[in-house]
């Protein structure tokens, strides 16, 4: 019988929001109203819901807002000592945690329908594929590739055989999960060990700020196991596939082919439209009333806090 997923998980990891991370959205009002209708669109589809994240980010998730999950865990008190530039250790170390198949969501994600069957019995599941040019792109994989050689670096050997290969492919992890619950483990726990590995340091600070190159750990990697495990027939992990519900980024953000699959992604500048986010909190005022009013309090008293403060 095949596998499916029933499990939706969150991540969050304050240190990151509060620095440069958090910048992407209009306000905080507008950030804590995407929690709240990403988890109750969400919600809506899976049996079980879980948060990932630590100590203050319970109080304000849980005892603020008052956002319900079947399972929070705090076990993001372990990155207290971690460099927030790498926000996506928030991700990744959510993804290592989990023991049964599980889709986690971006909180800037809202599933107005359920995700397809084939989607929910995947392997590995992603939003859509990216391609791009090896050299030149956004990404950046030769950039580093190049200051973790000259520095002495340690990559896994997924890593070197995709950028040996000159691959420009990631996985847009807006959504990301699966049944093969071992491969993702696998994946995000190097991902981890590559961006927290002692003789990668040097090359890090060579390199300078690495806000914007997370996604190159997150997304480029996750597509460098599945090609690296996928060419190796003695590999644990072999014919281990990926399934996107979209085609392509064009797809994704075609407004009429995300609203045939019910999915929203308020990606990047989007989170600063001011018509966009005046429609999320149209629409959390409406169809969630109490956690509308919650927020508003939460917000309430946080300015509070800081007027005592000054």
């Amino acid at each position: 019988m095949t596998r499916s997923i029933e499990r939706a998980v969150w991540s969050y990891w304050p240190k990151p929001y509060h620095g440069k991370h958090g910048l992407v959205w209009r306000s905080e009002k507008h950030h804590l109203l995407a929690w709240v209708l990403s988890v109750e669109t969400a919600r809506q589809h899976y049996r079980e819901t879980a948060l990932y994240t630590d100590d203050e980010g319970a109080h304000l998730l849980v005892d603020g807002l008052g956002l319900e999950f079947d399972h929070v865990s705090t076990a993001l008190n372990a990155l207290n000592g971690s460099d927030p530039d790498w926000w996506a250790l928030g991700k990744l170390y959510t993804y290592r945690a989990q023991s049964r198949p599980f889709v986690h969501l971006d909180t800037d994600v809202f599933l107005w329908n359920g995700l397809p069957r084939r989607m929910n019995t995947a392997p590995v599941l992603a939003q859509n594929a990216e391609c791009f040019p090896f050299h030149g792109s956004w990404y950046r994989p030769e950039t580093f590739d190049v200051a973790l050689k000259a520095t002495g670096g340690w990559v896994p050997p997924e890593w070197e055989w995709f950028v040996d290969r000159r691959h420009g492919m990631a996985l847009c992890c807006g959504i990301v999960g699966g049944t093969h619950v071992p491969f993702l483990n696998h994946y995000a726990d190097l991902a981890i060990h590559i961006i927290e590995e002692p003789r990668n340091q040097d090359a890090w600070a060579l390199l300078g700020t690495t806000v914007g190159d997370n996604i190159l750990f997150e997304q480029y990697f996750l597509a460098a196991c599945l090609a690296y495990h996928g060419h190796h027939e003695d590999s644990p992990y072999f014919g281990v596939h990926v399934r996107c519900l979209f085609n392509s980024t064009g797809d994704a953000f075609n407004p009429e082919k995300a609203r045939e699959a019910g999915y929203t992604h308020l990606i990047g500048q989007a989170k600063e439209n001011p018509r966009l986010v005046e429609r999320l909190e149209q629409r959390v005022a409406r169809d969630y009333p109490a956690q509308y009013e919650r927020c508003l309090a939460t917000l309430q008293r946080s300015a509070g806090r800081e007027t005592t403060k000054s």
